[in-house]
């Protein structure tokens, strides 16, 4: 598993000015505390934008490769390798965005463009080779018990030979751990087939963001003393967040990625909203509120604005994550 750097957000200005009444989120927020749970779901589809569109065919098509793998599966282990960096480079040594290490790359690595090259930068031949690698193990651990999917990402994480010896994920803390990340993110990046579960702290981060409505923006803020209590879009939603006992990332679009992406008209208070000049890019996101519900957020607009009720329906409108706290644990350390 790769620790990398997180990504710094602007907060942009996201709708106007305007005057609203406060008891919107009376009741809403107790509302969503209390919804009745549906039933989940995903699929081997991708998410709107989840994946950044240079890259999305690529995933799709070798995401497909075996029946271990799946597209939302392929760019969760991208993700956490690299953010779909190209020239990441760790100080392993692991190179690309599929951050292979030059041992591994000579002996797995394929040319996935057919240019007569193999090369560990490109994300053409990187890509279907980590697809290929992924399938390679799958059918390697084949006979192993168990979940192929687990026991090829095991396999990824601890060798193939550790997860035939133990018949199946090896008691390893660190290869364990690299499983439910992997298949936990895996939500984030799959399309949804059905309703996602409504989250369970949301009442709680929204009755943070409302205690902080009229509050002035600061770049950078955070809501610490020296800083005034003052926050940033992303500063806001992560104390949110953290007030109810979740931690997200810092900065907004890597808490995208803290969990499954509920379409617009199954949107509930306390779904994290976001906004973009790209809409086909995750990654490009700048801007971030909480959902309170009749198409408004809570957010922290620009600098010379304060914490205050926006709309949601604007021309940038990106998407929507529903936070889980498997989600949030599942994303890369910010360092």
């Amino acid at each position: 598993m790769t620790v990398r750097k997180g990504w710094v957000v602007a907060c942009a200005v996201v709708g106007s000015g305007v005057s609203f009444v406060l008891v919107l989120v009376v009741g809403v927020y107790v509302v969503a505390g209390n919804i009745v749970n549906g039933v989940g779901g995903g699929s081997v589809g991708l998410a709107k934008g989840a994946v950044p569109a240079a890259y999305q065919t690529l995933v799709q098509k070798w995401g497909n490769l075996c029946p271990a793998l799946n597209p939302a599966l392929l760019a969760a282990q991208l993700y956490q390798e690299s953010g779909f960096n190209p020239n990441a480079k760790s100080p392993a040594a692991a190179e690309g965005i599929a951050q292979f290490i030059p041992g591994t790359w000579a002996t797995h690595g394929v040319d996935g463009d057919g240019d007569g090259r193999r090369d560990v930068w490109d994300p053409d031949d990187a890509i279907p080779s980590a697809a290929s690698y992924d399938c390679e193990l799958a059918k390697y651990v084949r006979t192993v018990p168990g979940n192929a999917t687990h026991n090829m990402l095991a396999a990824y994480n601890a060798g193939a030979d550790a997860v035939i010896r133990y018949g199946g994920v090896p008691p390893y803390a660190e290869t364990r751990n690299y499983v439910k990340t992997i298949t936990t993110l895996e939500k984030s990046f799959a399309a949804p087939v059905t309703r996602v579960d409504p989250s369970e702290q949301a009442a709680t981060a929204i009755s943070y963001a409302q205690s902080k409505l009229g509050t002035p923006y600061l770049w950078g803020g955070e809501g610490t003393a020296a800083q005034g209590g003052r926050f940033d879009c992303s500063g806001l939603t992560r104390a949110a967040y953290g007030s109810a006992g979740i931690a997200l990332p810092r900065v907004a679009n890597d808490q995208y990625n803290a969990g499954p992406h509920p379409k617009r008209e199954e949107l509930l208070p306390g779904d994290l909203v976001f906004f973009s000049d790209d809409l086909t890019n995750s990654r490009a996101i700048r801007h971030v509120g909480i959902y309170v519900g009749g198409g408004y957020m809570i957010d922290a607009p620009r600098t010379g604005a304060v914490i205050r009720f926006d709309p949601i329906d604007t021309p940038d409108y990106f998407g929507a994550t529903r936070v889980t706290e498997d989600g949030a644990k599942a994303l890369p350390i910010a360092v």
